[in-house]
């Protein structure tokens, strides 16, 4: 095997873009943690994280543990061009959290013919070729909302 060519078994899928206000977010991730950000003065939870509340324009954040339980409320799968860094085009989703806020993710341990709108879904962390960790969301069993 040359040294660019990646290991059977290995994760291939890419690493998370840190960026200075989303850098909690990353980190939690990598503990297994679904973190959000809500405002400390409105609390309303704004997703994704960015240095001013789109509510009130308040400067002070404060972190919480989200629930990691949702629904699927769009999905797709990307066929052209292929997405690098997947062995098979994943199913890619908006999840609407418990909380309210929305977040495009994908959807794992369900098949593509299966996929649907309104599936209940709860957060799970897959690993990344660079050593990280980024929240994917599988199907709750016997559940079904929407």
């Amino acid at each position: 095997m040359s040294s660019n060519q990646t290991p059977p078994g290995a994760p291939t899928r890419p690493d998370p873009v840190f960026t200075p206000d989303a850098i909690f977010f990353w980190e939690g991730a990598a503990r297994g943690e679904l973190l959000g950000q809500r405002c400390a003065d409105c609390r309303k939870i704004a997703f994704p994280p960015r240095p001013m509340c789109p509510a009130c324009h308040s400067v002070r954040r404060e972190t919480v543990k989200l629930s990691g339980r949702g629904t699927v409320a769009s999905w797709v799968i990307p066929r052209h061009p292929a997405p690098i860094g997947f062995p098979e085009a994943p199913i890619v989703a908006l999840i609407e959290l418990e909380e309210g806020i929305r977040m495009v993710s994908n959807v794992i341990d369900v098949a593509p013919a299966d996929m649907k709108g309104g599936i209940a879904v709860e957060v799970r962390f897959a690993p990344t070729r660079g050593g990280k960790a980024v929240p994917v969301f599988a199907p709750v069993k016997g559940v079904a909302r929407g």
